[in-house]
């Protein structure tokens, strides 16, 4: 098993995703990140688009990947495969809750995506802050 399935495959169980969805996205991730270690795997929504339906975010050190999944026939398609460097004006915003993280950031052809990410556990909220800001910030230092 190559590092992409071992941190793949827990991430995506972590996040809810069950075995049939798994398969269906695994190609598309794979073919999207190569060999690179998978940090988060993520269902999430559309703020500006509450009824497209759900999401599947991962992000890994070089690349964040957003697949959309049709509610009847399961369709898998890409909405987006951006490098972390290409992105622009990221930020994230938690809920005052604590159940969920806005993110926030502009493609490199212009088009700002946003992405709420639901959290099971109000602590779940500062590891996604801080997961965020380690890859985030050493992106744009990096860019500098």
């Amino acid at each position: 098993m190559d590092l992409f399935a071992r941190t793949f495959l827990p991430a995506a169980t972590d996040a809810g995703l069950d075995m049939p969805a798994i398969s269906r996205h695994l190609p598309v991730f794979r073919r999207c990140l190569g060999a690179d270690t998978v940090l988060l795997v993520s269902r999430c929504t559309r703020p500006d688009r509450p009824l497209s339906g759900e999401h599947v975010l991962v992000l890994s050190r070089h690349r964040l990947v957003v697949t959309h999944e049709s509610r009847l026939v399961h369709k898998l398609r890409l909405h987006l495969d951006a490098p972390i460097h290409e992105l622009a004006d990221v930020r994230w915003t938690p809920d005052a809750l604590l159940t969920s993280v806005e993110l926030a950031a502009t493609a490199i052809d212009g088009i700002r995506e946003r992405f709420t990410l639901k959290v099971r556990h109000p602590e779940l909220v500062w590891h996604l802050d801080e997961l965020f800001g380690q890859i985030f910030t050493r992106s744009l230092a990096n860019a500098a």
